[in-house]
């Protein structure tokens, strides 16, 4: 099974995603350090799960490492898009007005 799918049937298990995107971005960071040369290496996850909701970045991001457990010895880097925006973008928080 490729780390890809690894990936994949980790987060499926822990947080039963509405959406999920795993993407292998190794071929773009190839002969960078760290890269190794058979790749599966770099990952961009982008997913929306009721379980994450609410919780804070870091809290969702730490979830999610530990979610993948040892496979995060086995990654490079991983880039993490969580609840964003069903329709593409991230979702922003509202701006507070100002104070006068």
């Amino acid at each position: 099974m490729s780390r890809q799918a690894e990936i994949r049937e980790c987060l499926e298990a822990a947080f039963a995603p509405e959406a999920l995107e795993v993407i292998d971005d190794s071929a773009r960071h190839r002969g960078h350090a760290g890269a190794p040369d058979e790749g599966e290496s770099h990952f961009t996850v982008r997913m929306t799960a009721s379980a994450l909701a609410g919780q804070r970045k870091l809290a969702q991001h730490r979830a999610i490492h530990t979610a993948l457990g040892p496979l995060m010895g086995q990654i490079h880097a991983l880039a993490l898009d969580v609840n964003g925006d069903p329709d593409g973008g991230p979702v922003r928080p509202a701006r507070l007005p100002r104070r006068g």
